[in-house]
């Protein structure tokens, strides 16, 4: 089959869709890649067909006023200020689909691109697989990913509820922007004003998720037939990276660290972030790795505890260390479990308290830490337990060895094989 996948969103967020991407092309089926021109090298660098939508995701999230709201972690105001930011960038990332699906046989998209696939669905006539890194389908079992705060008694009946509610509180933020490419480019009618939920194009196919089953299984009001929860789609490093000797240096140097990094999640002061985080360290003796990135994370003095890098494969990096700090991306979740070293997750907004509140119920990682709420002390507590816990290392010990032992694209790859056969 040729296969289009539309995958915008930040590194945590395409990376995986990389590997779903490979793992197609390796079975013999023809892949194009729609992303945001951040990640040409990335996506191309694995071998697939890369179509920019000229879009910089980096320059959406070092934006002040991003960097305000997300370390606030108000989503309401959060998903206003994304509403505005895809009405300015609706057109290009269209045009650029539009063009990257003429010819498709079938088109795939998660949460990030779901939307302007349906509307390229409909343009195009062509079925809309779903794949989704976090929980999208409603179910009783638990409260939606972007309501991850919602007290135990809520029950089945709301906690369903929850996930019609975020389904609307997504559209009706995106909704200006999709009727504006549809209008403007598509040439198509605008979707419902309840969203395209019971799209024509999403019959009969099943829905994907890339997620371990050992973390989260499959509620049992799910479809069952048409429902997957696969395993985690893992894009690991190409075979020509090589750790520079400085970090090799280090890690030999004494104990495993704690590794601390905040992915694509900018920090309004990143001195006043990087000081806080050093405090927490001096408190617990241990030693670091800590991650720059897009938050901006950074110091200008840094003990000799203390390790400043800009980037490392999680693969090669996260088995090597102590506990893991980071923001609760599902991305940095997945790596970090996959390790088998315990977390403490600092979320920030949208699904990361859902991953910091799983990591904590599974006992695989102490309580999340708002962003909002972190100081040195309880940063400090948290390292301290997530490395001194025997039982808590056990544990993410042990489903870092039923993870490693899925095979997650493996399994995706084979369903979307036996659609051939529909």
């Amino acid at each position: 089959m040729r296969i289009a996948i539309i995958a915008p969103g930040s590194r945590g967020d395409v990376q995986p869709y990389i590997a779903l991407g490979m793992g197609l092309q390796n079975a013999g089926h023809t892949l194009r890649f729609v992303s945001h021109q951040n990640f040409e090298a990335l996506v191309t660098s694995h071998g697939l067909d890369f179509w920019s939508d000229e879009n910089d995701v980096q320059e959406i999230v070092q934006n002040e006023e991003m960097r305000k709201r997300v370390e606030g972690g108000n989503f309401l105001s959060l998903m206003a200020l994304m509403a505005k930011e895809a009405k300015i960038r609706a057109r290009t990332l269209a045009e650029v689909g539009l063009d990257a699906c003429r010819g498709m046989d079938l088109l795939l998209a998660g949460m990030g691109g779901i939307y302007t696939g349906l509307s390229l669905a409909e343009r195009l006539k062509l079925p809309l697989l779903q794949a989704y890194l976090v929980p999208f389908t409603p179910t009783g079992s638990f409260a939606s990913v972007l309501l991850a705060g919602q007290p135990a008694w809520f029950g089945a009946p709301l906690n369903r509820f929850s996930h019609h509610v975020t389904r609307q509180i997504i559209w009706q933020g995106i909704r200006s922007a999709d009727n504006l490419s549809r209008q403007q480019v598509l040439k198509i009618p605008s979707a419902s004003f309840w969203g395209p939920y019971h799209s024509k194009y999403l019959q009969g196919l099943p829905i994907l998720y890339g997620f371990s089953p050992a973390l989260i299984p499959a509620p049992p009001d799910w479809d069952q037939q048409d429902t997957h929860i696969t395993g985690y789609w893992f894009l690991d490093s190409t075979s020509d990276w090589t750790p520079p000797a400085d970090l090799v240096d280090f890690l030999a140097s004494g104990s495993p660290p704690v590794y601390i990094g905040f992915g694509s999640m900018s920090n309004r002061d990143p001195q006043e972030t990087a000081n806080l985080v050093i405090e927490a360290l001096a408190k617990t003796g241990k030693r670091a790795i800590m991650l720059s990135g897009w938050g901006g994370l950074h110091t200008t003095d840094l003990p000799e505890t203390i390790f400043m890098v800009d980037s490392v494969p999680h693969a090669w990096l996260f088995p090597r260390l102590a506990a893991i700090v980071h923001h609760g991306g599902a991305g940095t979740t997945a790596a970090a479990l996959r390790a088998g070293v315990p977390s403490v997750v600092i979320p920030f907004f949208g699904d990361q308290p859902f991953w910091g509140r799983i990591v904590a119920e599974r006992g695989l990682g102490p309580g999340p830490i708002p962003r909002k709420k972190l100081t040195a002390e309880r940063l400090a507590s948290a390292i301290h337990t997530a490395v001194t816990d025997k039982d808590m290392r056990q544990r993410a010990a042990r489903i870092g060895e039923v993870i490693r032992a899925e095979d997650g694209v493996g399994g995706a790859v084979e369903i979307i094989h036996g659609l051939e056969k529909r």
